[in-house]
């Protein structure tokens, strides 16, 4: 699933410094998982959605046995931003863990 890196930002709107592009070196496209009740069926809630940043730092950190350090490094960001990616993530995650709530991941 390796590709060549890509780099993703949020839109650029509002006042203040343009936000950095942040280098992401898997293209993960758009897929989602579902909680399933008992019966197999979808459960029906308010979906929780990943972003690519997200996503990258979980992978690099968790999967790949990164540094925070080394793991900012590749993406192109200050290791502050990397750990603020990394809460948000895994608080997004655990929360659709436990609340049995969709997570949604899109790019």
């Amino acid at each position: 699933m390796a590709g060549p890196k890509w780099r993703w930002r949020w839109g650029l709107s509002g006042p203040g410094r343009p936000p950095k592009d942040r280098v992401i070196g898997i293209k993960f496209g758009n897929f989602s998982f579902v909680p399933l009740d008992e019966n197999g069926l979808p459960l029906q809630s308010e979906p929780l959605y990943l972003m690519p940043d997200e996503l990258e730092a979980l992978r690099l950190v968790y999967l790949e046995g990164l540094t925070q350090e080394k793991a900012a490094s590749s993406m192109n960001v200050s290791r502050g931003t990397l750990w603020r990616l990394l809460e948000s993530g895994r608080k997004k995650v655990v929360q659709a863990l436990v609340e049995k709530r969709p997570l949604v991941f899109s790019s």
